[in-house]
């Protein structure tokens, strides 16, 4: 399946083989109507958590697309984790600028508040302006019965990102070997601009100590998926 899709206002064409969406991304959504049917009247929060280069951020559209087709599937929201990231201003003054997207430059507390306010009813969602380079509050309307909020932290081993589960009723994690995620990053970089020396010391720099964080230090999901070196997705053997 070919598709444009919206992401961050920006469109993102996307393919996804037609087998891996019946025994992959259909029986995983129709899962997630069956938690949420076992929750009642309260909203489904589920945390997708991956390194960087998994294409978490299309895939989640991708579901959210997907379950606006299907009418037997649940109907899904894709919510960024990206806006709650801290102001550049409380960056600045404590000297983590430069280290934005570490987990340490997000506000935790608010974040928790936020997953409070929407798992019983509606309400509203931060996005991160990528021409301000700050988030905007309140910009996304949560109506959604399922929301699935996306991010590379989200199972962080680090004890404030822990108290986040009280607030999630399914995880899921994506997997995929270090090579590999390098190679997709850098090419990334480069096809943004970037020379190959450029790209390649991005990655050492930025890229590549995420990458080995999320991957080496996240706690255990409920279900995990492995990225295939084609760029899809199989559902994890254990």
């Amino acid at each position: 399946m070919n598709l444009t899709l919206q992401i961050n206002g920006l469109e993102t064409n996307a393919w996804y083989d037609d087998d891996e969406i019946e025994r992959v991304h259909k029986p995983l959504l129709a899962r997630l109507g069956r938690l949420q049917a076992s929750a009642g009247h309260r909203r489904l929060i589920v945390f997708l958590s991956a390194p960087p280069g998994t294409g978490k951020s299309t895939l989640t559209t991708f579901w959210q697309y997907l379950s606006q087709q299907h009418p037997e599937l649940p109907v899904v929201q894709t919510l960024p984790m990206d806006g709650f990231h801290h102001y550049n201003v409380w960056l600045d003054a404590h000297g983590l600028r430069q280290k934005k997207g570490a987990p340490e430059t997000f506000n935790v507390e608010k974040f928790a508040r936020n997953l409070q306010q929407i798992r019983d009813g509606n309400g509203r969602w931060p996005q991160y302006d990528r021409q301000r380079h700050d988030p905007v509050e309140e910009v996304i309307e949560v109506t959604a019965p399922v929301v699935i909020v996306e991010g590379n932290w989200l199972l962080s081993t680090d004890a404030e990102w822990r108290t986040l589960r009280e607030w999630c009723d399914f995880t899921l994690f994506i997997r995929a070997p270090e090579s590999l995620l390098r190679q997709r990053l850098i090419a990334r970089k480069q096809a943004g601009g970037l020379s190959a020396q450029e790209a390649q010391a991005f990655y050492a720099r930025t890229d590549g100590p995420n990458v080995h964080r999320v991957l080496q230090h996240s706690q255990r999901a409920d279900l995990t998926l492995e990225m295939t070196p084609e760029g899809g997705y199989r559902q994890a053997a254990d």
